[in-house]
């Protein structure tokens, strides 16, 4: 028996084909399914847009482009690189800063410049992952285009548009 090799194919911002559900007898609005790449192409830099969700837990896409703002979490979240190269700056927060109510999810924006000492600064890129630790405050910066998955918190910046990212049909 002569097997056909799979052939992996990576995505990317500049060239992803929509993926599918294979539907058995049932209809597709039942199932929330999009495409990173797609949603990405499609948002303003930093937009923190839901495309997966399990009770309180989401999955975010964000376009990287340029710098983004200040934000921090009461809770660890976690930054995917899914294209492009994205640096990720971290500051510890002063006590004043980190996010007041310790059961409050999702992120945050700090308001002004961070209080806290440098933490450093890491570059991720297709496959990196990078912890955000609580109460710490993290800003992305990227040259040119690109796609985080943050794993967080469904918070007052998660923007959701099933409307418009799930498959209808």
């Amino acid at each position: 028996m002569t097997q056909t090799p799979y052939q992996t194919r990576f995505g990317s911002l500049d060239h992803y084909e929509k993926g599918g559900v294979q539907i058995i007898d049932d209809d597709a609005r039942h199932y929330a399914f999009s495409n990173c790449f797609e949603i990405a192409s499609k948002a303003r830099p930093y937009e923190k847009v839901v495309f997966g969700q399990n009770q309180i837990y989401v999955l975010e896409c964000l376009r990287a482009e340029g710098e983004s703002p200040w934000y921090t979490c009461a809770h660890d979240e976690f930054a995917l690189c899914m294209d492009g190269e994205v640096e990720v700056h971290l500051v510890k927060l002063d006590a004043e800063q980190t996010v007041p109510d310790a059961e409050h999810n999702g992120a945050v924006l700090v308001k002004g410049e961070p209080n806290g000492p440098k933490m450093g600064w890491m570059t991720i890129r297709r496959g990196h992952q990078a912890l955000l630790p609580k109460n710490t405050a993290y800003r992305f910066r990227s040259a040119r285009p690109g796609v985080v998955i943050l794993q967080t918190c469904k918070g007052d910046l998660s923007i959701e548009r099933w409307a418009e990212i799930c498959q209808t049909a």
